[in-house]
């Protein structure tokens, strides 16, 4: 498989992000969803709504997410809105809580504990996808990035209990952590079907804490900022994001590396690539 192209810039700005996605030479047609991390309440380290808003003024997106399906401040509708407002998300652009009114399943291909997956109702109102990714450690997933987001993050709330117990919602907390790995990558696949040739990513590598911008309480970051990376494959993009860390000269990375392979992160990334949707390989083009 060729090498995908991922554009990467240490200047972390509203403008680099807009100048790498121009050098994706990328047309998103019609409706764009543009998925982002809302971020949980009481989270210090989401990227902000207005850090966005010049990347989605340009798609003319609508931001879109789905609810958790744990406890917190975005688990129900009504709550979520109250968090999209409490952030400022509502003031920047449309938002649309695609699993509001009801989810849908997409087929997975290939699939081993997955064979559909159920992701908000109203992705089915959008032509094209643009995916905003805060790349950072992960409690569970050892580190989120784009293929995170487009699984766990576009999947309803039972899609994401359904995701997490690797095809048994029940089993949310309790199934296997490899098959739950696994599943996430499955998820994605689905995704990046439906989006096939109508789908860019873009990864932030800033204010990487070891946990997520899913969690109220977080800790800070040890790592420093690296940059801005920009692919149209998101397993090429993750990747290259994981490569960089391990690069750093930073002694700080040490803690994100131990909650990368304490949780063996990097077999969602194997998982993908044996699913075939995406490869692996890739040449980092600095601009």
């Amino acid at each position: 498989m060729e090498k995908a192209k991922v554009y990467f810039s240490k200047s972390i700005t509203p403008e680099t992000v807009i100048r790498l996605y121009e050098a994706l030479e990328v047309e998103l047609p019609g409706k764009v969803a543009v998925k982002v991390h809302s971020g949980e309440v009481g989270n210090q380290n989401f990227i902000r709504p207005n850090f966005w808003k010049p990347m989605i003024d340009q798609v003319q997106g609508t931001i879109v997410e789905c609810n958790t399906a744990y406890e917190g401040k975005r688990n129900t509708t009504e709550a979520h809105w109250e968090t999209m407002k409490l952030h400022g998300w509502t003031d920047i652009a449309p938002v649309d809580i695609m699993d509001e009114e009801g989810e849908i399943a997409l087929p997975v291909e290939g699939g081993t504990f997955l064979k559909e997956n159920f992701v908000g109702k109203n992705l089915q109102n959008y032509d094209s996808l643009l995916v905003l990714s805060h790349f950072k450690g992960h409690p569970m997933g050892g580190f989120g990035g784009a293929i995170k987001n487009i699984s766990i993050g576009i999947a309803s709330s039972h899609g994401k209990a359904h995701i997490h117990g690797a095809g048994v919602p029940e089993e949310i907390w309790s199934a296997d952590h490899d098959s739950f790995l696994a599943s996430m990558a499955e998820a994605a696949q689905s995704i990046a079907a439906r989006f096939a040739g109508k789908v860019a990513y873009i990864n932030v590598m800033a204010n990487m804490s070891v946990d997520c911008d899913c969690c109220a309480v977080a800790e800070d970051p040890k790592i420093g900022d690296i940059g801005v990376l920009a692919s149209l494959n998101p397993l090429a993009l993750d990747q290259a994001c994981l490569d960089l860390v391990y690069a750093s000269q930073d002694p700080g990375k040490g803690d994100l590396i131990e909650r990368i392979e304490s949780r063996n992160g990097v077999h969602t990334l194997d998982v993908a690539e044996k699913l075939g949707f995406a490869g692996r390989s890739y040449e980092l083009v600095e601009r």
